[in-house]
């Protein structure tokens, strides 16, 4: 044991290693060891307190926001289908929309293709049947023209409040004219030109007696002036459609509740 302990204590003092220039890449290592290992009980802790600090609400939405990423990532058919719809009716739209603006391809038809649509303007229709109305002298006259004024104002009430709801733009920065204002008609959904049209098309093929070339007129009048809208840029196609849809119900509504001779004769006395 005694020729050992002067063996090993040679062999110290012959290692490289144990001078003092290389004695802190021996010791430190501990140190950092240790230093880290606080470093992370310490940062472990405060996250540990920073998360009982925290609301519940936080952790809610933490908890809930990779499923609103995968929702977002992974959408529905439907919502796939209803998106790739929108798309093609506002890129169709916009091809369509010739007479947007003086710079468009059609440019120079803007004011014909404005004249055609200021024919299915409400304002110049309740103008016009209460003029007839007045001038009227037949029981049976007063009665369908009483329930055309009806079926008008009805019109412009519901399209309005309807826009109001669904406040969609139009496929253009158009804007709208002083009887689009009067009647309301400022926004794109539904398309009030194509209800009117349609209403008033359906209304006079029931209540008058046309001949067949007025009554192809009749509806090729309502096709113009619906998709007159779209060429000006005021509505999409599918606005159009709607109003088309919207026009024929208030068409039914009428029917519902068409007014007797009885009452329309009250009605103009009252008035």
């Amino acid at each position: 044991m005694p020729a050992s302990q002067p063996r090993s204590r040679a062999r110290d003092r012959n290692n490289v290693l144990n001078r003092a220039e290389f004695l802190s890449l021996n010791q430190p290592l501990k140190g950092n060891q240790e230093s880290r290992s606080s470093g992370r009980k310490q940062s472990g802790q405060a996250g540990a307190a920073s998360a009982q600090n925290s609301n519940p609400k936080e952790r809610r939405q933490s908890q809930q926001l990779p499923e609103e990423d995968c929702m977002q990532l992974n959408p529905s058919f439907k919502g796939i289908a209803f998106n790739s719809l929108l798309a093609i009716d506002i890129c169709m739209s916009k091809r369509l929309g010739v007479c947007a603006n003086r710079a468009s391809s059609w440019g120079g038809a803007r004011s014909m293709i404005n004249l055609l649509g200021i024919t299915g303007h409400g304002i110049p229709w309740i103008a016009g049947t209460l003029i007839c109305l007045v001038k009227s002298s037949t029981l049976a006259g007063q009665e369908v023209l009483m329930n055309l004024l009806l079926a008008l104002l009805l019109d412009i009430m519901i399209v309005a409040g309807l826009q109001k709801l669904a406040k969609r733009k139009g496929p253009y920065d158009v804007t709208p004219g002083l009887l689009d204002y009067l009647t309301m008609d400022t926004y794109a959904f539904p398309a009030g030109h194509a209800s009117r049209v349609a209403m008033l098309s359906k209304f006079f093929l029931n209540h008058l007696v046309l001949a067949i070339p007025l009554r192809i007129l009749l509806v090729l009048w309502a096709l113009c002036v619906g998709f007159s809208r779209v060429m000006i840029g005021r509505h999409h196609i599918t606005d159009v459609l709607s109003g088309f849809v919207f026009g024929y119900l208030q068409f039914r509504l009428v029917e519902l509740i068409w007014m007797s001779s009885n009452t329309c004769q009250m009605l103009i006395s009252i008035w």
